[in-house]
């Protein structure tokens, strides 16, 4: 099983991304977390080129989203709103078929992010998403300065994100079940 993860963060030593590698690392047998990492190589939304001709990253992008068969998107929020970065990402999304029906869990880093959080969720089910709230957690990084090692030796962590990954997990499969 594939499950691609974005961060919306662009930031170096980013608790998103770090949150999301973290569950790159304990992903079970059988799963593979794959980190996406041209969110800061989209070019802006435009309509103009939303066209059979994609800038080459976007194809890239809908490429990965469509080999994943789920999805987490763990994001920053900025004066009470989805990072920039992750909305110009999910307007690139919009047009494309890779998208509707996928599973998403939600990853919050920060306790304060809930604005950003309700403004994904309603994104993500216009999109036609199926968001997995039993994926979707809050995991208490702000301030904490921890890498994906870090993350991945803190036993109350380690519990959270393997918990919302065997969820997302669960739904994954049953969705290739009421496929069949």
């Amino acid at each position: 099983m594939r499950i691609l993860a974005i961060s919306g963060s662009l930031r170096a030593n980013s608790s998103n991304t770090s949150a999301l590698q973290a569950l790159s690392l304990l992903a079970p047998a059988g799963t593979k977390v794959v980190v996406y990492e041209g969110l800061g190589q989209l070019p802006l939304y435009n309509p103009d080129f939303d066209t059979a001709e994609l800038p080459a990253t976007v194809a890239a992008l809908r490429h990965e989203i469509a080999l994943g068969e789920g999805l987490i998107i763990c994001s920053p929020e900025y004066a009470h709103g989805i990072a920039g970065a992750m909305k110009n990402a999910l307007d690139w999304l919009v047009s494309g078929i890779e998208f509707p029906g996928k599973p998403v869990a939600l990853i919050n880093t920060s306790p304060r992010a809930e604005h950003a959080q309700a403004q994904l969720r309603e994104i993500l089910r216009t999109m036609s998403a199926h968001v997995i709230e039993e994926a979707s957690i809050a995991v208490p990084l702000l301030g904490r300065n921890l890498n994906a090692e870090g993350i991945v030796a803190d036993p109350l962590l380690v519990a959270e994100l393997q918990r919302a990954l065997r969820n997302l997990i669960y739904h994954v499969k049953r969705r290739k079940i009421e496929a069949l």
